[in-house]
């Protein structure tokens, strides 16, 4: 567990021997190959499970389905000294790399956190780390807590780990799963107490916390923004009881928390929370002052593009301004404000940092030279997103269409093509079904799996390539005498489109939006 007064600490020598000790007086151990005298004292300095960040040094883990023994011999090749693999890959490795001395677990992904968090020398000791779980906000809480302790809008001061990017003082690249594997996420800490930053700031997933792979992590605040029914499919959590004690887990491993009061289930949430040294709760809700929140808004007003509010803590009562449109967005303030006091920064820095924000893809007003046309880019894609994204937009753009523009991804979350038509209908005017990365099903069979739970006498079409999509729904936003509002749904800034096996690039949603604004202008003059 992380404490304030450990700085620079790093073990002086860890070796083949000291791990292979420590996965054994784990339990994870189940034997080891050709670790000698001599190779027992082989220097580890990392840990890897993708062959291509293989370095000197580093034990190379062997993992998944598609494993292929090319993966181990490229690592070896990159200098790596061992390897750590479980029955099922034991005697192919050892064909593959005969004279590599070899890690063999009796549970693989235990074993691999463990392992990566000593090869990589319990980099959470040298610096603070944040961690933000919830089925809807974690994305612009962890840019909100990035603002502020940055002080800056460059985002080049504090590490953060999540859906929409990954940054470590090294590494900087759109990530592709919101919390990396366990070899990864130590490379990640251990890049960011090298380079000097004080500070990584992370979305836990479900997933994460189900698979092991946040396991002997020091987490100095944990904070649950909310939860909703998400994620329930074969390939991911087999029900919301599953999912909800997945989520619980990150109190385990936590110093101090923050808890939103205004979510389903806060009662439970808060149960497992007292684990922790210290709780602080948060509430945006009408009657927050009596739910005796520990950080609670008060007179919220809702601007063209960003929001204010008063906020109430210890500290007293000041005034504080969101540079994003969404009321909920009050709420995932007040997780940073709260985490930040945590922290021991100061209200100016915390209301600087807020009122400069930015979150790629998130709530992203995108005006037109016709007052009556905008678009909303964000990353809104289960249940709960809806509700809180659709809530907002029907009262911060009153008298506007509402035209809803989104798909359901491919191979996983199955609810949602259900869910989100049945949702999007209460609020949107028209509904377009498109591509949202769609893995290995077809755009189409999804599309229209949308349509057929659709009300009964809601507007919409299936248009399954998405830069013809928004072309239709900017054609159709300026169409309307009243004007309309725009939304484009789930992909956000992203760059790249889940095809089959690839990732595919594309162009982001507010590229193709301007552009085709530009066209429709300029057919009209």
């Amino acid at each position: 567990m992380n404490t304030t007064d450990i700085a620079g600490t790093r073990p002086a020598h860890t070796t083949l021997l000291s791990i292979s000790e420590t996965l054994n007086r784990l339990g994870l151990l189940a034997r080891t190959e050709l670790i000698d005298e001599g190779a027992a004292q082989v220097e580890v300095t990392g840990c890897d499970c993708d062959s291509r960040v293989a370095a000197p040094g580093h034990i190379f883990v062997c993992k998944g389905n598609a494993f292929k023994p090319a993966y181990l011999a490229s690592a070896v090749e990159r200098g790596a000294v061992a390897y750590l693999c479980d029955e099922s890959l034991a005697e192919s490795m050892r064909q593959t790399c005969p004279t590599t001395p070899a890690l063999v677990a009796s549970n693989l992904r235990l074993a691999m956190a463990h392992l990566s968090a000593e090869a990589w020398g319990h980099p959470d000791r040298n610096i603070k780390v944040v961690g933000i779980t919830g089925t809807k906000g974690k994305s612009t809480v962890a840019y909100m807590m990035r603002c502020i302790l940055d002080g800056s809008e460059t985002g080049s001061g504090t590490g953060v780990l999540g859906s929409i990017d990954t940054f470590d003082g090294v590494e900087s690249f759109e990530s592709v799963n919101t919390t990396p594997e366990s070899p990864d996420l130590w490379r990640h800490l251990a890049n960011t107490s090298s380079s000097g930053l004080p500070c990584m700031v992370m979305e836990v997933s479900s997933q994460a916390l189900k698979y092991d792979r946040v396991v002997d992590l020091g987490i100095d605040i944990a904070c649950f923004l909310n939860i909703g029914r998400d994620h329930i499919s074969p390939v991911e959590h087999p029900d919301f009881d599953d999912y909800f004690a997945s989520k619980l887990r990150i109190f385990d491993q936590a110093r101090t928390a923050v808890v939103n009061l205004d979510m389903e289930h806060a009662a439970e949430v808060l149960e497992r929370a007292g684990r922790c040294e210290q709780v602080l709760t948060v509430s945006a809700a009408d009657d927050a002052a009596s739910k005796n929140a520990d950080v609670w808004a008060s007179d919220v007003v809702s601007e063209h593009g960003s929001i204010s509010f008063m906020v109430h803590s210890v500290r007293g009562t000041r005034p504080m301004r969101v540079s994003m449109p969404g009321l909920f967005n009050v709420d995932n303030a007040l997780a940073a404000i709260a985490m930040s006091e945590l922290l021991g920064l100061d209200d100016e820095q915390i209301a600087w940092g807020l009122a400069h924000v930015r979150v790629p893809g998130r709530m992203e007003l995108l005006e037109t030279a016709d007052p009556k046309v905008c678009a909303l880019v964000d990353y809104a894609h289960n249940k709960l997103s809806y509700q809180r994204f659709f809530a907002s937009v029907s009262k911060e753009f009153a008298g506007k269409k509402i035209i809803a523009l989104f798909g359901c991804p491919g191979g996983k979350a199955y609810e949602r093509r259900r869910e989100l038509p049945q949702e999007a209908s209460k609020w949107s005017d028209y509904l377009i079904y498109t591509e949202e990365d769609p893995a290995h099903d077809s755009v189409a069979d999804i599309c229209a799996e949308m349509a057929a739970n659709t009300p009964e006498g809601q507007p919409h079409e299936v248009i399954c390539d998405r830069p013809e999509a928004i072309a239709r729904s900017v054609e159709l936003a300026f169409s309307y005498p009243e004007g309309a509002v725009v939304c484009l749904l789930a992909k956000g800034d992203e760059t790249r489109q889940h095809e089959g096996d690839l990732f595919v690039p594309c162009e982001p949603d507010g590229v193709i939006f301007e552009r085709e604004v530009a066209r429709v202008l300029g057919e009209r003059n």
